[in-house]
């Protein structure tokens, strides 16, 4: 901090709000950990559960988390942990279509700031290239997606967009060496970044393609010293049956209410 005879201490504070939430690990460290062999991960869409009926409350599990996301029970006397809405995953939702939809978390919120997929997986386990999936764009692609303590060695499943106003190397610790790039992209998106940047939280179907439409450049402007434009695409998502489930601009369109409904709501 600063100091002269006339003003307080100037601190240089940062906050940003970090959601931490099961990542359903491809190395599940709860998982190994479980004597009982309690913990299992679905082949079909990577969820990780407990058997409430084999697990013994041992709490090995949530010893070995470095996330710390399973929980004990006392009432039960067994450990809990997310179960990933499972049901939505596997398209039995009664709002579903049959098709899968993104978990309670997710669709709950409201700040725009989530997007959850199922990813195509490769013979070797690694994600198989998928150019045209938003999830594999952000992350394999645009790479402005990281996880999360990589350093674990658990290869979680959440990813993070890395906020811009927190020290630089506390985001490295936490989120490993591309933070910098990503921030960097993130801050001066490519024309197809901030497209497939709208399609957070407009829908509650799990999209599993994308396209864009290009439309007309509608602002541009200088960002850290180099030209940047915005241009009002329309980004099209598709569900898992290849169906539109959700249609977006980059520019949000503004309706002017008509005078005779000036009050209404």
């Amino acid at each position: 901090h600063t100091m002269d005879s006339t003003a307080l201490p100037t601190h240089r504070t940062w906050f940003f709000y970090l959601q931490r939430l099961c990542n359903h690990c491809t190395y599940p460290a709860c998982l190994s950990a479980c004597p009982r062999g309690a913990i299992y991960k679905r082949a079909e869409d990577g969820i990780v559960l407990i058997d409430q009926e084999r697990c013994r409350g041992y709490r090995k599990c949530m010893e070995a988390c470095p996330y710390k996301k399973p929980m004990y029970r006392t009432t039960t006397r067994a450990s809990e942990k997310c179960i990933g809405c499972y049901p939505r995953v596997e398209g039995k939702d009664p709002l579903s279509d049959g098709v899968p939809m993104e978990t309670r978390c997710m669709t709950a919120c409201v700040g725009k700031i989530r997007m959850q997929g199922l990813v195509k997986i490769g013979p070797d386990g690694q994600w198989a290239e998928d150019r045209a999936h938003p999830l594999y764009y952000l992350v394999k692609v645009a790479k402005v997606a990281l996880p999360l303590y990589p350093q674990f060695g658990t290869e979680m499943n959440g990813y993070y967009i890395p906020p811009r106003w927190v020290p630089r190397p506390y985001l490295r610790q936490m989120f490993g060496p591309g933070v910098d790039d990503a921030i960097e992209a993130y801050t001066a998106p490519s024309r197809e970044l901030l497209a497939v940047l709208q399609l957070f939280r407009t829908t509650q179907t799990m999209l599993f393609r994308y396209e864009i439409q290009e439309g007309p450049k509608v602002y541009e402007t200088e960002i850290n010293g180099r030209p940047w434009a915005m241009y009002n695409d329309t980004v099209i998502g598709y569900d898992r049956a290849g169906r539109e489930a959700v249609r977006v601009t980059v520019e949000e369109p503004v309706h002017v209410r008509p005078a005779q409904y000036a009050n209404s709501i």
